[in-house]
């Protein structure tokens, strides 16, 4: 019915409006924005048509990457107007960034982006050209500092992955948000094992997107929203050459080599990124290679093609987790030298975009992974136990096959003079994984082929496949009631389909090394369900630059392969475990005010049904020591406040164009509970993750070419059971239990450009806290995973 309904814009007065540069040439590209009315039109072509109302004129800003920001008084008397953008070498870096975040600020609430509606969603963007941080090693804390309520595990130096969380979900690699590259997934499995393994390089990217809940309508299921990371796009220039060089503490070297340009209708950007560095303890030491390739090519006007290439490998060695009495005692020792990671990552992506008219856009991806995880060590849950070279490893062998492809339509319409939308699509996606466990080899070196022949009667070991099919449609529709309110309802109904089909094998010996129990069991387990999800948005725009916002939406996740059947010494799983859901809702109140104060405040909630949690238990097999059993916890609900806010004190106080000078606070406040569990010791209890303070704090400052960034991060302490055990830091045995407790960390980054060159350098964790955030039940070793100390970098950027 709607895309029936006419196309005509009442009340509106059509500028052509056409870009050149100072050499004349010109210009496609530039981003139009309207800094009253908040309406943003991209200008694929030059002259470019767009409309502002008949009644008055209005301030309009022209921007285009690489050229300083143009502002103008537009009006309707005004039918044909010229824009010369001026190239941003002759600005000093200061006003580089003033342009870039006034042109980010008017875009960051927009409600359509392409074939997309957040129109009443809990969204934040993260401007990587804004950071002034350790981006060669994508320092977490520092890059997501202006994302809400994330809580963050920092043990992987290098940035080799990703682990985030907030609002009750556990941060290790991601894995309750729906995580994508432009758009497309990248995780291992998307249903069946969300885990990211692979994570973008901070220098290749432009903006990285995430909506918080209720993004489960439009990408998927998944509790915490969606995670996109966007690339940088192709140079203007016919060719650009842009090297980074990074040395830092611990033997740390990196390199990005970007080659990037644009000729005619065709534009290209491609990286390469090599990482080696020996870590701050022993037995610790990784190199990394990632490539990444985006050809583009813009047929009309109207139609586009981009072809996307990702590989990104890298071998690890890891020194395993602590007790707690040994991390109290030197947080940088280790007592494992046999622990190894591989990783081998294969993407690929074609997008096809196409606008009907103005008001009518169409999208295509089509992609695919091609990757496998190899994780081999020695991961006794006894964490003290020696590290005997004589005895075997255990080695987990994965495999992700998988492709999909998901189409979008967009259409805008008018609805009592009001601009409307409706968004449909579809989302077709299979898999085809296996995992494999088994007896690796004895020795230190990093084989990872089993040794069934070294070790016949090894305890665990397991060969299962995993075919999964996924096919989803869903469907959003923005109803503006009045130029001020609008309704955004939403649905989506998923097809799943997941089966296990493997065996299993234990085996028991006694002191002797006699076998007195060895038995292997056959599975083929098949889980058909049909899900329907719906929620709705609101928005009240009380003006341009102030707005109220309401969501709510229906969550659901899928039980991964991992739950389902995967064996650890330190970790047992009901068998009975099943899907989780619930819902999740925001209310907030977000604006900018005179270009000086911006802020998003908010309250939240998160409802969970079947909850998958852990807690310490006797241990099933009859070891022992009791392990950490997960399993459907019970009913629990987290909520909190979130508050960001970001002041420019030189807007405020001072006049000076090549000076800048903001401060910003980013605090959350969250409680939570288990509101209902079959275990008496859950109920009532808080639910795990969750700090009741996570607070970021700090400011930059430039002037000219010199920008500077200081930066505080405090956390709480959090549970990281179910049963809420506290700590012991006498424990000298195991290191799995316990809280995380509270910590706080510092980091200074500096950065000053002259002409082609860019020299960064800065200090993380100035004040060398020992901390952690993890306690890791398996790979890369049971137990406390410490946090980086004091770390020092230096960056030389050359860009020709």
């Amino acid at each position: 019915m709607f895309l029936l309904i006419g196309y005509a814009v009442l009340g509106q007065s059509k500028i052509s409006v056409s870009f050149i540069d100072a050499s004349g040439k010109t210009i496609s590209g530039v981003d139009i924005f309207n800094t009253e009315t908040r309406e943003h039109f991209t200008a694929n072509a030059s002259p470019f048509e767009f409309s502002v109302p008949e009644n008055r004129a209005y301030e309009i800003s022209f921007y285009k990457e690489g050229f300083a920001i143009a502002d103008m008084t537009i009006g309707p008397s005004d039918k044909t107007v010229e824009v010369n953008l001026q190239p941003i070498e002759t600005l000093s870096e200061v006003l580089v960034q003033k342009n870039r975040e006034k042109a980010f600020a008017l875009s960051q609430l927009k409600d359509i982006d392409e074939t997309a509606i957040y129109a009443g969603k809990k969204t934040q963007a993260i401007s990587l050209d804004k950071i002034v941080a350790n981006k060669s090693v994508n320092n977490t804390r520092q890059v997501y500092s202006q994302i809400a309520g994330l809580t963050i595990n920092e043990s992987s130096y290098g940035g080799l992955q990703l682990s985030i969380g907030g609002r009750g979900l556990d941060p290790n690699r991601t894995s309750n948000f729906n995580t994508r590259q432009n758009g497309y997934d990248i995780s291992a499995d998307v249903l069946g094992y969300p885990e990211s393994y692979y994570t973008p390089p901070t220098e290749g990217l432009k903006e990285i997107q995430l909506v918080r809940g209720a993004a489960s309508l439009q990408y998927g299921t998944q509790f915490g929203g969606l995670v996109n990371f966007k690339m940088n796009e192709p140079s203007l220039k016919k060719i650009e050459l842009t090297q980074r060089n990074t040395a830092a503490s611990y033997g740390l070297f990196t390199n990005f080599t970007s080659l990037s340009g644009t000729d005619g209708k065709f534009s290209y950007y491609t990286f390469f990124n090599y990482k080696q560095g020996d870590g701050f303890r022993p037995n610790w030491n990784f190199s990394s290679r990632n490539i990444f390739v985006n050809l583009n090519y813009q047929f009309t006007q109207k139609t586009s093609l981009h072809f996307d290439y990702t590989l990104f490998d890298y071998l690890e060695k890891q020194p395993g987790g602590l007790t707690d009495a040994m991390f109290y005692e030197d947080p940088k020792q280790s007592n494992r030298s046999r622990n190894w990671f591989q990783v081998n990552w294969n993407l690929l992506a074609l997008r096809l975009k196409h606008k009907f008219t103005d008001k009518a856009d169409f999208s295509l991806q089509v992609f695919g992974l091609d990757a496998s995880r190899d994780a081999l060590g020695f991961r006794s849950n006894r964490v003290s136990d020696p590290d005997d070279e004589t005895y075997g490893r255990d080695l987990i062998k994965g495999t992700f096959k998988n492709w999909g492809a998901e189409a979008r339509f967009l259409q805008k319409y008018n609805l009592k003079e009001n601009s409307s939308a409706l968004l449909v699509g579809m989302k077709y996606y299979q898999a085809e994984n296996t995992s494999i466990q088994g007896p690796g080899s004895s020795g230190s070196r990093p084989d990872f082929n089993f040794a069934g022949a070294e070790f016949p009667n090894y305890r665990f070991s397991s060969d299962y496949s995993y075919p999964n099919l996924n096919l989803a449609f869903f469907a959003e529709n923005i109803f503006k009631l009045s130029p001020k309110f609008s309704i955004t309802p939403g649905i989506r109904i998923e097809k799943i389909r997941t089966k296990s089909d493997g065996s299993y094998r234990e085996v028991n010996v006694d002191l002797a090394g006699n076998v007195i129990y060895d038995v292997t069991e056959h599975e083929n387990l098949v889980k058909d369900r049909n899900i329907f999800l719906a929620g709705i948005g609101f928005s009240y725009k009380w003006k341009p630059t102030l707005e109220t916002y309401a969501n709510i939406s229906q969550n659901y996740r899928s039980v991964t392969f991992s739950d389902m059947r995967l064996v650890a010494p330190g970790l047992a799983i009901d068998p009975n475990i099943t899907d989780e859901k619930g819902f999740s809702a925001d209310f907030g109140v977000r604006g900018n005010h005179n270009d000086k104060i911006s802020f998003d405040a908010s309250a939240f909630a998160l409802y969970y049904d079947d909850k998958i949690g852990e807690y310490p238990t006797h241990n099933p097999n009859n070891a022992a020591l009791d392990v950490r059993y997960r399993s459907n916890i019970g009913t629990a609900l987290t909520y909190g406040v979130e508050l960001l806010g970001d002041w420019k004190i030189d807007k405020t106080f001072f006049d000076i164009p090549d000076f800048s000078w903001n401060y910003f606070v980013n605090v959350a406040l969250t409680d939570s509970k288990y509101l209902k569990s079959d275990d008496v010791l859950v109920e009532g209890n808080k639910v795990e993750f969750v700090p009741l303070v996570n607070l970021k704090t700090g400011m930059g400052a430039g002037y000219k070419n010199f920008t500077a960034a200081l930066q505080l991060t405090y956390l709480s302490e959090q549970f990281t059971d179910a049963r809420n055990l506290p700590s012991d830091k006498n424990d000298n045995t195991l290191g799995i239990y316990g809280q995380i407790p509270s910590y706080y960390v510092a980091d200074l980054s500096l950065s000053y450009k002259w002409k082609r060159f860019r020299l960064e350098a800065g200090i993380n964790n100035f004040t060398n806290n020992s901390y952690f955030t993890r306690r890791a039940t398996g790979y890369p070793g049971p137990g406390i995973l410490p946090s980086d100390p004091r770390t020092f970098y230096g960056t030389l950027e050359i860009r020709l």
